[in-house]
């Protein structure tokens, strides 16, 4: 008797933990990812040097990873949602490990834009690819909190790519710190081969329920809840595009007039709020029932700490408090991944989830080339060491884009219905 119970116990917890495992395990390419993608806040200053190039250039370098994020952003929701997600995702991982050591070593401005495209394309799968997997070891009523910290695993990355990232390539350099990145990635690849698993044994999926892929992308891609959706998360992505991906170290030195470790410490706050956040205020949303209520919350108040980010002359220590809260408060966008999940057929989720990714992807590049156009237009740069610096002036008048934005992501969540987290039968 005491060896059954023992044993509905195994099953119980083996039942409970294995869905998080095999999340987690592939939230590691998520992980690795946004360490790819952010990692230019921590060595704008050595790229621009080692490159001689200025900001316009250096944005190019940066957003080339985003651009052929979007564009393969479609092709990767229809190959998840018709072939295993876990062979895709390792083909994808193992395509951005290798671009990052070819990228350690590149000497040539247009051969580093070149690997910036390829580990941009094998990123395309890296968030996508995590929710199709959580879509079938979790019920919907679980995903906003599932999401939440799927995203966690994400901003963790990025704040890895700050102060610690900083503090390593002040020590050894840029190109050996990625090259140390690029092993980081190999070992998690090995992990995930060994432990990603695309379904639960008991379910079985059916060829007959597969959408076609134009049908699939007619309804996603034309649907106004996952566009208002997608805008939202993409407005709301805005903070990290800009001060987390790239120059938020730089901005902080000007505004703070502290040393690039200090600045690069506050930066990290963003993702430290945002790893609190995504998961605490998905739970907050699957508990109430609610998508669109926090939506709303989250959009107002993070217009209200921004506007004391620009513009209210604070201390080091209460600016990394107001790093910390936008990124908690922004977190809200990964309720549009749970709501747009929900607004759509099962059978085609990784698509519709991919048009909120191309929109928040898509966002990196145009918020970071208006951001730096912005910088060059007002003109009070000047050259220090080889290096462009850029006035607080130029930094405030650039930074126009973030509250304009926060309050075009409160309209679009306005006219969003509601899906009180009940998956769509359509």
């Amino acid at each position: 008797m005491e060896l059954v119970d023992e044993y509905k116990e195994y099953g119980t917890v083996k039942t409970v933990l294995l869905p998080w495992l095999i999340c987690f395990t592939a939230s590691f390419f998520f992980f690795y990812s946004f360490i790819q993608g952010t990692m230019f806040a921590s060595i704008a200053d050595d790229i621009m040097r080692d490159f001689h190039i200025q900001a316009d250039k250096m944005t190019y370098l940066s957003s080339a990873y985003y651009l052929s994020n979007v564009i393969f952003l479609f092709v990767a929701g229809a190959l998840l949602d018709r072939f295993s997600t876990k062979k895709m995702i390792l083909v994808a991982m193992l395509l951005s490990v290798v671009s990052t050591f070819v990228l350690a070593y590149a000497y040539s401005f247009y051969l580093a834009l070149f690997c910036r495209f390829i580990t941009g394309i094998g990123s395309a799968f890296c968030f996508i690819g995590p929710i199709r997997i959580a879509s079938r070891w979790f019920p919907p009523k679980r995903m906003a909190l599932v999401t939440g910290a799927i995203v966690t695993m994400a901003m963790t990355g990025g704040m890895l790519a700050q102060y610690p990232l900083t503090k390593l390539v002040a020590q050894i350099g840029w190109r050996e710190a990625l090259l140390m990145v690029g092993w980081l990635g190999m070992g998690m690849f090995v992990v995930m081969v060994f432990c990603i698993k695309d379904k639960p044994e008991e379910v079985t999926l059916h060829k007959g329920e597969t959408i076609g892929v134009l049908t699939a992308a007619k309804m996603a891609y034309l649907n106004p809840q996952t566009l208002r959706a997608a805008l939202y998360a993409s407005l709301m992505n805005m903070a990290v595009a800009v001060f987390g991906a790239m120059m938020g170290s730089l901005y902080l030195m000007q505004r703070l007039g502290v040393s690039k470790e200090d600045a690069a410490m506050v930066n990290s706050m963003l993702f430290l709020g945002a790893i609190v956040g995504g998961p605490l205020i998905g739970w907050c949303s699957d508990r109430l029932g609610l998508r669109i209520w926090p939506m709303k919350v989250g959009a107002w108040a993070s217009l209200l700490v921004f506007l004391v980010v620009l513009y209210v002359p604070v201390s080091l220590g209460v600016m990394a408090i107001l790093f910390f809260l936008l990124g908690f408060l922004t977190a809200s966008q990964v309720i549009s991944y749970a709501l747009v999940a929900e607004a759509n057929p099962v059978t085609m989720t990784a698509t519709a989830v991919s048009a909120v990714s191309i929109l928040t992807q898509g966002g990196y590049i145009i918020y970071q080339n208006v951001f730096s156009v912005l910088l060059l237009w007002h003109g009070e740069m000047h050259m220090n060491d080889g290096v462009p610096v850029y006035s607080l002036g130029d930094y405030q008048a650039a930074a126009v884009i973030f509250p304009l934005g926060l309050g075009i992501a409160f309209l679009a969540v306005r006219k969003l219905k509601e899906t009180y987290c009940r998956q769509s039968q359509g």
